[in-house]
């Protein structure tokens, strides 16, 4: 019988072009199977076959959970109840005996073939994945070979793929037979199907097409930093050249615009506009939102936007239809994009000047000319004015020593007050106000002032009562408001 063993695996082994151990594995699996019909309950069996020998033996085991954690006592054992079998078995190690095993004739030949060639098939799909992935090809080509729901299966040489209809491009209509390529999404290891997930939508898709049509960005003389696409309508790439020699935007286009409407055909008439990357951010949201020209720009490193001022004329350009040329250019920087005219830029100014001359009158006890004076150095916070070097305080003309020194602990004083205040409502704030994701103490603080003391009151507001409350964006404050409602879904559930 052991003969037999080896004799089979040896065939299956050649036959199935898989190395013997993978063979020994399905065997091995498909000999514990025939063993666990033994059992009324659910049993665990191993069964180990000597490679050389190809004798076999059969156990049945349990494994090792904490104490008081056992849920199935036919493969679950208790950490002390093992131990008073093997001294040194740890958790999640297995505890084991010896069973007698089950007779290689009879466990019922069309079962085991089963299970061993389902094994084979699925270490032959891995060693073809493998091979596939060492090849590192993010671009994959092949032909469609049958639709399933509107998704496409790719048949790509000896592996097949999926392209769901979610990653087309709209409009696009495939057929069987169709060549197509996609860009590497993912890899579903667990697919019973095709494992490769491709898209054609996806902005890496756009940067390897211009990569196979460019040879200068393999060579290195160019680099695509990002793309951003509306796909089948528009995209956006930003280039950079390595070498001061190489035009990255002529280059890219090709001579009579070859490169790029080769990039536009297989992306169904997608039109992409190219521009220069640059590490300036201020600079690249500029160039992104071409053909629109920028006045001026005011860079928010805290929120990670910008206001961006265009002229009447230029403001649909920027905006683009629906909103397209900003959306993709804000895609491509990373940037939250503020468009405004200049009106309304100035509108925007004055009203935030006024609140900080407000602030400054207030807490400083100084009167508008003070205060203006303060705007107008650059001055927007108390902490600015407290902590700034003397010395750069010093260089305003309007100011001497006495009255800088002067401004610097008042605007000290005020800030010690604030922060004695805030310590006082703190004491009024409950523990599940405090501990919510996006909370702190200073927030806390203020909320404490309206009357927003606990989980539930912050929860009751809407998303623009607390922004008026506390003066930040919408964004944060829905974020902060689901948080907060959070538990009230989870309790209904």
């Amino acid at each position: 019988m052991s003969r037999e063993i080896l004799l089979l695996v040896d065939a299956l082994a050649r036959e199935k072009n898989v190395q013997k151990d993978i063979v020994f594995g399905a065997l091995e699996l498909a000999l514990a199977s025939a063993t666990k019909k033994r059992f009324t309950e659910e049993a665990d069996v191993r069964v180990e076959i000597d490679r050389e020998t190809g004798d076999y033996e059969s156990f049945r085991r349990w494994l090792v959970v904490p104490d008081g954690t056992v849920e199935f006592s036919e493969h679950q054992i208790s950490l002390t109840e093992a131990r008073q079998q093997v001294d040194d078995v740890d958790l999640d190690d297995y505890i084991e005996e010896g069973i007698e095993p089950v007779d290689f004739g009879r466990i019922g030949a069309q079962a085991a073939k089963q299970v061993i060639f389902q094994r084979i098939r699925d270490a032959e799909r891995d060693q073809v994945l493998k091979d596939f992935l060492d090849r590192k090809e993010h671009l994959v080509s092949g032909t469609v070979k049958r639709l399933e729901r509107g998704s496409a299966i790719i048949e790509a040489g000896r592996v097949e793929a999926l392209l769901p209809r979610d990653q087309m491009i709209p409009k696009e209509n495939l057929r069987p037979g169709d060549r197509v390529r996609g860009w590497l999404l993912k890899i579903d290891r667990q697919a019973r199907g095709p494992q490769l997930i491709l898209s054609r939508t996806a902005p890496g898709f756009i940067m390897k097409l211009f990569e196979l049509e460019v040879p200068e960005i393999e060579d290195g003389l160019l680099e695509i930093k990002a793309a951003a696409r509306d796909p089948g309508v528009r995209a956006k790439i930003a280039v950079k050249s390595n070498d001061q020699r190489v035009d990255p935007i002529g280059t890219c286009v090709g001579m009579r615009g070859s490169r790029v409407t080769a990039v536009t055909n297989e992306l169904s008439g997608e039109r992409v506009d190219i521009i220069h990357w640059s590490a300036d951010p201020a600079q690249f949201v500029i160039g992104a939102l071409a053909p629109a020209e920028v006045q001026s720009i005011l860079v928010d490193e805290e929120k990670h936007a910008m206001d961006v001022v265009v002229d009447e004329d230029n403001l649909a350009i920027a905006i683009g239809r629906g909103g397209q040329n900003v959306r993709l250019a804000s895609e491509l920087t990373g940037w939250t994009i503020n468009l405004m005219t200049v009106q309304e830029s100035r509108e925007k100014s004055e009203s935030e000047q006024a609140k900080i001359r407000g602030l400054f009158i207030a807490r400083l006890d100084v009167d508008e000319e003070v205060a203006n004076i303060l705007i107008e150095e650059g001055f927007s916070t108390l902490e600015e004015i407290a902590y700034v070097p003397i010395a750069e305080m010093l260089e305003i003309d309007a100011f001497d020593e006495a009255t800088v020194n002067e401004l610097r602990d008042r605007a000290r004083n005020s800030l010690l007050t604030e922060a004695i205040v805030d310590e006082e409502q703190l004491d009024k704030v409950s523990e599940d106000l405090l501990s919510l994701d996006g909370m702190d103490t200073q927030l806390a603080a203020q909320l404490a002032k309206q009357g927003i003391t606990d989980r539930d009151s912050l929860a009751d507001l809407a998303v623009d009562e607390l922004v008026e409350m506390t003066g930040m964006d919408s964004g944060k404050a829905k974020s902060l408001i689901t948080v907060a409602r959070a538990h009230w879904f989870a309790e209904q559930e």
